[in-house]
């Protein structure tokens, strides 16, 4: 066995390998910068070409910001033919570097000193188990969606060992031993779909929540406060007791470039005055339901920033607002409305005093943000993770879900019906101290003897003391 593992002199020497999409990306690099700046030499691995524009940028402005971080390189190996290729850019990205993963053993070689650790993406857990195995390197995942959701994706190989069919007709609930139940009307439907040409199930999420039990440890961007039925029974070994240890270290901490909002009109609003609406980079309402939001904002009477995607309503990327949105909707709200189409820096929008709510699907990455930030969340789940996510913020006291308005698509929700959810998530005072609550004890996670502070250290010393041996 080719050992690459360090010998106890040096600090940890950690190497992050994360996978596309930003809300894969940001966890694993705000991770890097703080165990960097506790004393961690490290190193993270770019997968060249990357998914989106987005991230290449970000990878760019990252490395320039942190020159005590080592960047590398893995080209990943494409394949052209039809039957590689998916309608999902990311799921053809995340095929793309499970074919390429045995490239890193010699990328890995090329670090000046050995290696304590790799920190990989779950999508990658069944891939990388024989080679981080081979080369002596603990493997630590981390998890980009809450314990909930984790925990779910875990138990999948036993709920399915019967049939797929059983598990899409026989139950109203899941049952996992240790936690709470789960209705299935928040599971994914991605998840009950046993068609050929769906390989979620079978490429993606059994063969890698089978691999859970060979890596070292899972790292949880969530923190006990804010999930503590279901961090408190994976803990204890109450829930599925066969998994590797967790440390749930969140919520992670935005990076020093991420902390520039670059809206200055931001500056001159009164506090808690501003709906904040972004569906994130992959999310894309139809035209007829970005129409009825824009009606329902402009009917809520609050000012607002609306964040589109770049190539929001689908392949037509140049098409105007105002074809998007409605002739006069932009001129009705000019004075009180800013619609854009870029990405921006969500955790420092989210950190300014002007924010007062935040509509959003519930991808976890954002949820962490809003609960930093005790900002409150009208959850509005579209797809995948969404409506665990969702459960999550509702149950904490974190914001509110609309659960008849279904999945993204499913129908077309009203004006009316926003303007009444908006009006709610903006004057409810008991939500708002609620929200307030949760991101108090969010930045206490972090405090001296925080319990997600202290997860981290514990993770640390541990590569500390294994080096030393």
């Amino acid at each position: 066995m080719l050992n690459l593992t360090s010998t106890g002199a040096e600090p940890p020497r950690v190497v992050f390998f994360p996978s596309p999409g930003m809300g894969h990306l940001t966890p694993f690099l705000r991770l890097a910068v703080m165990l960097a700046s506790r004393n961690c030499v490290v190193t993270v691995i770019s997968t060249q070409p990357t998914v989106c524009a987005e991230e290449s940028a970000q990878f760019s402005s990252f490395f320039s910001s942190h020159p005590n971080i080592t960047s590398l390189e893995l080209k990943i190996l494409q394949d052209n033919s039809s039957n590689s290729r998916s309608d999902d850019a990311f799921i053809t990205q995340f095929r793309a570097i499970n074919r390429s993963v045995h490239l890193l053993p010699p990328l890995l070689s090329s670090l000046p000193q050995p290696i304590s650790a790799i920190f990989s993406d779950f999508v990658v857990a069944a891939s990388l188990a024989q080679i981080t195995y081979d080369l002596g390197i603990p493997n630590y995942i981390v998890s980009t969606t809450s314990a909930r959701c984790y925990s779910t994706v875990a138990y999948l190989p036993t709920l399915l060992s019967d049939t797929l069919a059983k598990f899409k007709v026989d139950f109203g609930e899941i049952y996992i031993p240790g936690l709470a139940s789960l209705p299935k009307s928040i599971v994914p439907p991605s998840w009950l779909d046993d068609s050929p040409s769906n390989h979620l199930l079978s490429d993606y999420l059994i063969p890698n929540a089978q691999s859970l039990p060979k890596v070292d440890g899972v790292l949880l961007n969530s923190f006990n406060g804010f999930e503590p039925e279901t961090i408190s029974a994976l803990l204890d070994g109450r829930a599925l007791n066969h998994l590797p240890p967790l440390y749930p270290v969140g919520p992670l901490e935005p990076s020093k470039i991420e902390k520039l909002h670059g809206l200055p009109w931001l500056d001159d609003q009164t506090t808690k005055s501003i709906v904040y609406v972004n569906f994130g980079s992959r999310t894309v309402l139809s035209e007829n339901q970005m129409k009825e939001l824009g009606k329902g904002l402009e009917r809520s009477g609050f000012p607002f920033l609306w964040v589109l995607r770049a190539n929001e309503a689908g392949e037509n990327e140049k098409k105007k607002l105002q074809e998007l949105l409605g002739e006069s909707f932009l001129e009705k709200t000019k004075n009180r409305g800013v619609v854009m189409k870029r990405w921006v820096n969500q955790a420092a929008i989210l950190a300014h005093h002007a924010i007062g709510g935040f509509v959003n699907q519930c991808e976890w990455d954002s949820v962490t943000e809003a609960a930093r930030e005790g900002v409150p969340i009208l959850a509005w789940p579209q797809h995948g993770d969404h409506k665990m996510n969702a459960e999550v913020v509702e149950k904490a006291g974190l914001g509110m879900w609309v659960k008849d308005w279904g999945w993204g698509g499913e129908r077309l929700v009203k004006g009316e019906e926003i303007e009444e959810r908006v009006r709610e998530l903006m004057g409810d005072e008991k939500l708002r101290e609620s929200a307030k609550k949760v991101g108090k004890e969010a930045r206490e996670a972090f405090e001296v003897s925080g319990s997600s502070e202290n997860a981290l250290m514990a993770v640390i010393e541990m590569l500390k003391e294994r080096d030393g041996k």
